[in-house]
C-alpha cells in the first residue's frame, strides 16, 4: 500500500494543475483592452474655407473682328506678342476675287454688254444729229443778224433764232452727257464679265486694302484666324488683353456661395508657384446649372476675386490658367478645436468617446463651424480632454482602451 504522504502529494499536484488550467482559461477569455488613437482637445487658430478649383482670366479681353468682307492676309503676329493701341497693325484685308460665272449668267451679261455697245452707238449718232442741228441754227442766227440791219426781218425773228441756237447747244450737251452714261454702262457690263482668273492679274491695286489696328495695348492672347482666307464682316480674328489686369473666377456651389461675402480673403494655390493672396470682389447674383463629371446637375455661382499685392505674377500666371482657391468664410484666433475624426452621429446627435481612467466614455457635444480637420466645440468638452480618433465598432461605453501612441493633437 502507498503511504499517506504520497497520496496527499499527488492530490496537491492535481489540484494545482486544475487551478493553473482554470487560470489560463480565465486569462485567455478575459476581454483585452482596445488599442486606440487619441488626441487632446486644445485651443488654437481655427479657420473655415470654401475650397474650389478656378481659373485666372484677364478682366477685359478684346476680340478683334474683320470690319469688312474680303481676303484676310496671313497674320504675322504670334500669341504672346505685345501690341500698342492704334499703332500696331494686327491684320490686313484685301479685296477678294470675283465669283465664277455660270453659263446662263454669262449669256445674260454678254447680252447686256451688246446692248450697252448699241446704246453707245445710238448716243454717238444723237451727238452727230445735235451737232448738225446746232450748226444750222448758228448759220440761221448769222443770217438773221445780217437781215436785221436792213430791217428785212423783225426783232422777234432775231430773238427766235437766238433761242433756237441755245436750244440746239443744250441738246448737244445732253447728247454728250448721255454718251458718257452709256460708256459707263458699257464699262460696267464689261467689268461684270471679269472672272476670278483675270482679277488684278496677280497684282493688288495700290490703296485697295484695309488695315486693322490694335484697339488696346497689351498682348495677343489667341489667334482665331491665322491663315489666309476669305472672311465676312464680323469674323473674329484674334484676342488681345492686358496681362497685368488679371482676375480669378471660381464657380462655387450655390450652398457654398451664400457663405461668401464681398471682401473676404482667399488663398490661391495649385498654380505652380507660391500661394498668393486674393480678395473677393463680387459674387454674381444669378446662378447657372452645370453638369458635373459624374453627370449630376449642380447649381453654380460665379465668384470673382482680385489678386492682392501680386507683383510679376502676370509673367507666369496667364489667361485661362487653372488655380485652386481657398476662400475664408469663418476665422477665430483662439477656438476650442476638436479633431473631426473623433466625431460620430448617434440618433441625430454629435458624440465622441472620451478616455477616462483607461476606459471609453461616450460624451454628447455641440459643435459650431467645421473644416476638413477640426470642429469648433461649442459645448460638452473641456480643454485638455482626450478623445478617441476613428472609433471602431469594438469601442463602446465603458470598454477598456489602451493608447497606441502618446496623445498628440494633429496639425
Amino acid at each position: 500500500m502507498r503511504s499517506l504522504p504520497a497520496l496527499q502529494t499527488k492530490r496537491a499536484l492535481m489540484l494545482l494543475g486544475v487551478a493553473g488550467l482554470a487560470a489560463g482559461l480565465t486569462w485567455a477569455l478575459w476581454p483585452k483592452p482596445v488599442l486606440v488613437d487619441v488626441a487632446e482637445v486644445r485651443k488654437g487658430p481655427f479657420e473655415v474655407t470654401v475650397d474650389e478649383e478656378g481659373k485666372a482670366r484677364i478682366k477685359d479681353v478684346y476680340t478683334v473682328s474683320a470690319p469688312i468682307t474680303g481676303k484676310l492676309v496671313r497674320l504675322s503676329l504670334e500669341a504672346g506678342d505685345r501690341v500698342k493701341k492704334d499703332m500696331t497693325i494686327v491684320a490686313n484685308i484685301e479685296p477678294m476675287a470675283p465669283a465664277f460665272l455660270d453659263v446662263r449668267v454669262t449669256r445674260e451679261l454678254e447680252a447686256q454688254l451688246e446692248a450697252a455697245k448699241a446704246a453707245v452707238a445710238l448716243a454717238e449718232a444723237e451727238i452727230h444729229q445735235a451737232a448738225a442741228e446746232l450748226m444750222f441754227a448758228q448759220s440761221e442766227l448769222r443770217r438773221a443778224h445780217t437781215l436785221i440791219k436792213t430791217k428785212i426781218i423783225s426783232e422777234r425773228a432775231l430773238e427766235r433764232a437766238r433761242i433756237d441756237v441755245d436750244t440746239k447747244e443744250a441738246a448737244l450737251a445732253r447728247s454728250k452727257a448721255n454718251l458718257d452714261v452709256r460708256k459707263r454702262e458699257l464699262e460696267s457690263s464689261q467689268a461684270r464679265l471679269i472672272g476670278p482668273e483675270e482679277a488684278w492679274k496677280g497684282e493688288v491695286p495700290a490703296g485697295c486694302c484695309v488695315t486693322v489696328r490694335a484697339p488696346v495695348s497689351g498682348r495677343v492672347l489667341r489667334l482665331i484666324q491665322e491663315s489666309e482666307r476669305v472672311v465676312v464682316a464680323g469674323t473674329p480674328l484674334l484676342e488681345i488683353g492686358d496681362p497685368d489686369n488679371l482676375e480669378l473666377v471660381v464657380e462655387l456651389l450655390s450652398v457654398d456661395a451664400v457663405k461668401v461675402v464681398e471682401g473676404a480673403t482667399a488663398t490661391i494655390e495649385g498654380w505652380g508657384g507660391t500661394p498668393l493672396l486674393a480678395r473677393v470682389m463680387r459674387v454674381e447674383p444669378a446662378g447657372f446649372t452645370k453638369v458635373s463629371a459624374l453627370g449630376i446637375e449642380e447649381q453654380r455661382v460665379r465668384t470673382i476675386l482680385k489678386l492682392h499685392k501680386a507683383e510679376n505674377v502676370a509673367d507666369r500666371l496667364g489667361h485661362e490658367y487653372r488655380v485652386f482657391v481657398r476662400i475664408t468664410v469663418h476665422q477665430s484666433p483662439n477656438a476650442l478645436r476638436l479633431p473631426i475624426s473623433a466625431l460620430f452621429r448617434r440618433e441625430g446627435t454629435w458624440m465622441v468617446y472620451v478616455v477616462e481612467r483607461g476606459r471609453a466614455r461616450s460624451q454628447t457635444v455641440e459643435i459650431g463651424q467645421r473644416n476638413t480637420g477640426f470642429a469648433e466645440v461649442a459645448k460638452g468638452l473641456p480643454e485638455g480632454a482626450s478623445v478617441i480618433l476613428h472609433p471602431s465598432d469594438r469601442v463602446a461605453d465603458g470598454v477598456r482602451v489602451v493608447t497606441r501612441a502618446p496623445a498628440a493633437t494633429p496639425r
